[in-house]
Order: C-alpha cells, then structure tokens, then sequence
C-alpha cells in the first residue's frame, strides 16, 4: 500500500513535470491571442491573418492527403506483415525481420540524399508519390516490430480452434486476431499519423511546390517569407499542431490502453 506522504510526493512531482511540459504550450496560446506585432490584429484575428497570409488551408490539405495515405498503407501492411513474422515460420525469417528493423534503426537523415536521386531516376521527384511512399517504408519498419509483438503475445488456443473449425490464415487475422488487437493497432495509427504529420525533412528534399507543402513546411516558409513577428507565427504553429491534438484526444483512451495492453507485452 502506498502511504499518503508518498502518495503526495508522486502529484506533486507529477505536477511540476506537468507544468514543465505545459508552459511552452500556454506561452504559444498567449502569444497568439495576444497584440499582432504590427499592430493591426489580436485574438481570433492573428488566426484569420495568419491562415490567410500564410496558405495553411493548403497545406493542412496537403498534409491531411499524405497522413490519410501513410496511415492506411502502413497500418494494413504492418499488421499483415507482424501477423507473418508472430504467427508463422519461414525460412530466412529472422534474417528478414532484421532488415525490416533497419528501418528503425536507419535515421531518414542518412538515407535523404540517395533516395532522393532513386526517386528522381523514377520520375517521382515533387509528387505526392514522392513525400508519401519514403514515409510508408520508414513507418513499416516500426508498425511490423509494434505487431509482431503483439500477436506473439496473442492466445494460440484461439488461432488453433479457428484453424479446426476450417478458418483461412486470411480469415484467423481480420476475423479473430484483428478485433481484440483494437488497442495496439489504435495506438499505431496515433504514432504514424503524429509521425507522418510532423515530418519536415522528406517534404523539404522532395517536394518544390506549393501545392504539395505539408504544413510543417509551410510553417517554416510562412516564418521566412510572409513574415518575421512572433504573434503571426505563434497563430501559424497553433493551426499546425491543431489536427494533431484532435487526432490524440479523439483516440486517447485506446492510445492509453494500447500503450498498457498492446504491443509491449512481449
């Protein structure tokens, strides 16, 4: 039993890492409902002024059109993928397992360049092809280690009775293995969409125009650009994080749950 000294020793350290955490985000709200740097705009109108200067809406849309795409792909194909390297043997398994991890292991820094001139030699070079597909196989390589895990762990009593009463592999995995795995595949979804959101280095090296912008980017070319005032700014970092925060509040209780239940059981 945890005694009641100890029980306010935790809150209050919780507390202040909680204020810790919470600061920059309060001093960002303030800034951007506060006075515009110029003069002109505040409150609420930092928010239109920035969205209008700065072309968020077609960024958020450019964002929202890769992160739909690499959660769906990824998601599908890592839940396909750990299903294979829990559930079944092959030859060559471990050997391939280990290249998937590369992907976890291999910073998109290291790999930019060469395959940045990979896809130019495709033709692929500012596309969407070009900023979604590198974020598909970077999410890949973490979503098969998070699935795998998770059905290694999975009760093998419920596969075999399946397999008796004449279910399909494909059947055992989107039938029964799939809806208990809610949790864990919930929790993946979070982290490749917040991944996938917030990534600015691929976007940067791929992508030219600015219909193809994801909004991380455009923020940075909104700061050099349209404007050097921290106000406009502030507004501009708020509409970008903005989905982000939904997203997570939307999906917290199985994102939690997940992090508890899912893939970490291994």
């Amino acid at each position: 039993m945890i005694s009641r000294g100890e029980r306010v020793a935790n809150y209050v350290i919780l507390s202040v890492f909680a204020a810790f955490a919470l600061f920059p985000i309060v001093t960002i709200l303030s800034a951007a409902l506060g006075p515009a740097d110029s003069g002109g705009t505040s409150g609420l109108g930092n928010f239109t002024a920035a969205w209008e200067i700065g072309h968020f809406g077609t960024y958020l849309r450019s964002s929202l059109a890769v992160s739909s795409f690499v959660v769906v792909v990824s998601v599908v194909l890592s839940i396909m993928s750990g299903y294979a390297f829990g559930t079944m043997r092959f030859r060559g398994q471990s050997m391939l397992f280990y290249l998937f991890m590369l992907g976890i292991m291999m910073p998109s820094e290291a790999i930019a360049v060469p395959l940045y001139f990979d896809l130019r030699s495709l033709g692929l070079i500012d596309t969407f092809w070009s900023v979604a597909l590198p974020q598909v196989a970077l999410s890949v390589a973490f979503g098969t280690f998070w699935m795998r895990a998770y059905f290694r762990a999975s009760s093998r009593a419920i596969v075999e009775a399946a397999r008796i009463d004449g279910a399909s592999t494909w059947r055992i995995l989107w039938r029964v293995l799939v809806p208990p795995a809610r949790p864990a595949v919930v929790t993946l979804t979070v982290l490749v969409f917040m991944w996938t959101w917030n990534e600015f280095l691929i976007p940067l090296i791929m992508v030219t125009s600015e219909s193809l912008r994801t909004a991380p980017l455009g923020l940075a070319f909104f700061q050099g650009q349209y404007t050097s005032g921290f106000t406009l700014l502030a507004a501009g970092s708020v509409i970008v994080a903005t989905p982000v925060v939904i997203f997570y509040l939307f999906l917290q209780r199985h994102f939690v749950r997940g992090l508890l239940q899912g893939a970490v059981r291994e």
